[in-house]
């Protein structure tokens, strides 16, 4: 039999044994659009800020010490992963987040008054007087976003950095590979396989700084601001002492924010944060297209990289070997622009004292971490790791790049460099051969000239 609870608007059945109420129940018959529930980084955010809000209580004198005790254990046991089928709310909600605020509320009620010996649904801690004390959807909603984008991003900035030091292992390995280089697609002066990776790993690591920087924003926490940023029902000292808590409990500089009408206002850090993702997301891609290009073949296309192989690449073609793994980062990467597109819109959207849109910025923001975190490392593990350099083949390529003109313009001038690369592409012939030919040069001073590795350094060759 269903238990019957009572809100504002009358009577709700609410499943026996649920942990949820009348609040998260309404939510979840109101809105059964897309299925997705929030993910447990999310929840486990959630909990972190209620257990630091009843902590901080408790240290004010506003909350009875065994209450707060109760909320702490019941906080920690969803944080352990524990209780996760009982938050049953829609990412897509009620604006604001306050479907979710309520479910979150109402789980640890329940579990901290079975804790006290009650049971569920009979108030002994109320989801309103006790866990949501001192707060606002408005103010702790965002306090969630800010913790799981940070707590999130430490994890995800380590599988990048672990993704760039892998490039730099290729770099050092493969210095000594002459290559031809490729602008709009054509040949190129030449490049060694060292600087181009290099030139990966060292993308990867400014947009991880990028974000870093984006991320400085997040650590002011909304706490204590409540409904309009005026703190409201917040008592003195409890923004200071919930930012605190939540600091030390998981190593991070959180603090109370400077002014507690802009952070109630403006989405504009989630927005900044989301840029920084989007350009690691258009890092990403565009190296992982490289790959795909460079390997391309492995006889009718480039073929100067060979990637792991991971798995069949064709329902009908025997041996066929696709580069999968650049192709699902390409995937990962149009979703978070898209995403980040989505949290610029959703920003836009803020009115007067509040931005009702917050929980499809949540759910974008936390989503794109992930994915963005597990692609850069399947990215180095199962591909980049296992990359090897055709050095033959490079070095065959480029002794076959008209390209090689560009050294000996400084000596003959552009317009008969030019003419030699043109009739080195229309011939076959070398551009060293048809120097020397023609009279222009020496043998001795083509070879000086022609040096490919110092051609791919400063200077001036020969």
């Amino acid at each position: 039999m269903p238990r019957i609870e009572r809100d504002a608007l009358g009577e709700v059945q609410v499943p026996d044994g649920a942990l949820w109420g009348s609040h998260a129940q309404r939510s979840h018959e109101n809105f059964p659009i897309s299925g997705r529930l929030p993910r447990p980084e999310f929840l486990a955010a959630g909990a972190h800020v209620k257990r630091a809000a009843a902590i901080a209580h408790r240290e004010t004198g506003r909350m009875k010490p065994e209450i707060a005790d109760a909320i702490v254990w019941a906080a920690e046991e969803i944080i352990a992963g524990r209780y996760l089928d009982q938050f049953i709310v829609d990412v897509y909600q009620a604006g604001a987040g306050t479907s979710f605020n309520m479910n979150l509320n109402e789980v640890i009620g329940n579990l901290s008054s079975i804790h006290l010996g009650g049971r569920a649904g009979d108030h002994k801690v109320s989801s309103h007087d006790d866990v949501n004390m001192g707060q606002s959807t408005n103010d702790i909603f965002p306090t969630i976003m800010r913790v799981a984008s940070t707590t999130l991003w430490r994890q995800t900035r380590a599988q990048v950095l672990a993704l760039a030091a892998a490039f730099e292992v290729l770099a050092e390995r493969y210095d000594g590979v002459l290559k031809t280089g490729r602008t709009h697609l054509q040949d190129a002066v030449p490049i060694r396989y060292g600087q181009e990776f290099s030139g990966y790993a060292a993308s990867i690591r400014q947009a991880v700084e990028q974000t870093d920087h984006a991320a400085e924003y997040l650590y002011e926490l909304n706490m204590g601001s409540t409904a309009n940023g005026t703190g409201l029902n917040a008592e003195p000292g409890y923004p200071e002492a919930g930012a605190h808590e939540l600091g030390a409990a998981l190593s991070l500089p959180f603090r109370a924010p400077r002014n507690r009408f802009r952070i109630t206002q403006s989405l504009g850090d989630f927005v900044f944060f989301s840029s920084g993702l989007q350009v690691l997301a258009i890092e990403l891609t565009r190296i992982s297209s490289d790959l795909r290009l460079l390997s391309s073949g492995p006889h009718a296309g480039i073929g100067e990289i060979l990637l792991p192989a991971v798995q069949p690449g064709s329902s009908i073609m025997p041996g066929k070997v696709n580069p999968s793994v650049p192709e699902m980062v390409n995937m990962v990467a149009l979703d978070v622009i898209g995403g980040h597109v989505t949290i610029a819109t959703a920003a836009q959207y803020g009115q007067m004292e509040l931005n009702v849109m917050m929980p499809v910025v949540a759910d974008r923001l936390v989503e794109s971490l992930i994915i963005l975190g597990n692609a850069a490392d399947t990215l180095r593990s199962r591909c980049v790791e296992g990359i090897t350099v055709d050095a033959q083949r490079s070095l065959s390529l480029l002794e076959g790049s008209g390209a090689l003109a560009t050294a000996v313009a400084p000596h003959v001038g552009y317009a008969k460099a030019a003419e030699l690369q043109n009739e080195s592409t229309r011939t076959g012939r070398s551009v060293r051969d048809l120097v020397v030919e023609q009279g222009l040069l020496s043998a001795e001073q083509a070879d000086a000239i022609l040096d490919v590795r110092k051609m791919t350094e400063p200077g001036i060759t020969g």
